[in-house]
């Protein structure tokens, strides 16, 4: 029995909340440009019900592409339902849920936008960093660059700093969060 207990507990502490020490890319690249319907809702135990990631209305075939690179860990069918998984190196996991179809096989590696399936009338994307589901909207980010100004009267332009790009959150309103 007491076996029993620390499995279960173990398992359990694999699917809480993610710790605050636990850190992430600060932003990914959104897997489709589409409106989130369902937000991600964390389940209160291991056992409970919730949702453990976030679905897109998208329009059927809208092409899937990969938040970053990654090797793909699984591409098939469960119970009717088509899923890539990538494993990314940060012990990451991206699942692509309620695809028509997939781009990509076991073992494939995969670059940041480059695409994994084609979505239905809905897509799933799911995160999870060392066994532990977490809610992705807050590390889905458009990419945007820094101005750089260029004088009008022909004169050659100052040297700059290496432009790099910056990673915003953009929330639904469009309201830049960070």
């Amino acid at each position: 029995m007491n076996a029993l207990f620390a499995l279960v507990a173990l398992w359990a502490s694999a699917v809480s909340p993610l710790p605050s020490t636990v850190t992430l890319p600060p932003c990914l690249s959104p897997p489709v440009h589409a409106r989130v319907v369902v937000q991600f809702r964390a389940p209160l135990c291991p056992y409970c019900s919730g949702k453990r990631g976030i679905e897109y209305a998208t329009s059927r075939h809208d092409a899937v592409r990969a938040v970053a690179d990654g090797v793909v860990t699984f591409s098939g069918v469960v119970v009717a339902t088509r899923y890539v998984i990538v494993a990314h190196t940060d012990q990451t996991l991206a699942t692509y849920g309620m695809l028509a179809d997939s781009a990509v096989r076991s073992g494939d590696l995969v670059t940041e936008g480059q695409i994994v399936g084609h979505s239905t009338s809905r897509l799933y994307f799911g995160l999870r960093h060392s066994g532990v589901y977490i809610d992705p909207v807050p590390l889905l980010a458009q990419r945007r660059w820094p101005s750089h100004l260029i004088p009008a009267n022909g004169a050659p332009p100052r040297p700059t700093q290496k432009r790099r790009p910056s990673c915003e959150i953009v929330a639904a309103t469009g309201e830049v969060t960070r």
